[in-house]
């Protein structure tokens, strides 16, 4: 794991500590925490960094409310805190 999959996982835990509990957050608002100008490159590895959050019992990932697998999931995802 590299240092931008690091800042990734601590701009995710960063982001949820300042929402209200339940709150959902983008992987694009890390990414765009991360390298404002280069976010779009990293939504892979966002992706990424919430899938390790989420195997780790940390957050959960979640598509349309229910909870899924960011590795198989295809469209928009949303990471919370774990309920």
């Amino acid at each position: 794991m590299g240092d931008v999959d690091r800042a990734l996982e601590r701009a995710i835990d960063a982001l949820l500590d300042r929402r209200a509990g339940g709150t959902t957050i983008c992987p694009s608002e890390a990414a765009r925490a991360v390298d404002p100008e280069g976010w779009r490159a990293l939504m892979p590895a966002a992706r990424e960094a919430a899938g390790r959050l989420a195997a780790a019992g940390r957050v959960e990932v979640t598509q349309r409310g229910a909870e899924v697998d960011v590795a198989t999931a295809r469209g928009p995802v949303r990471v919370r805190r774990c309920r």
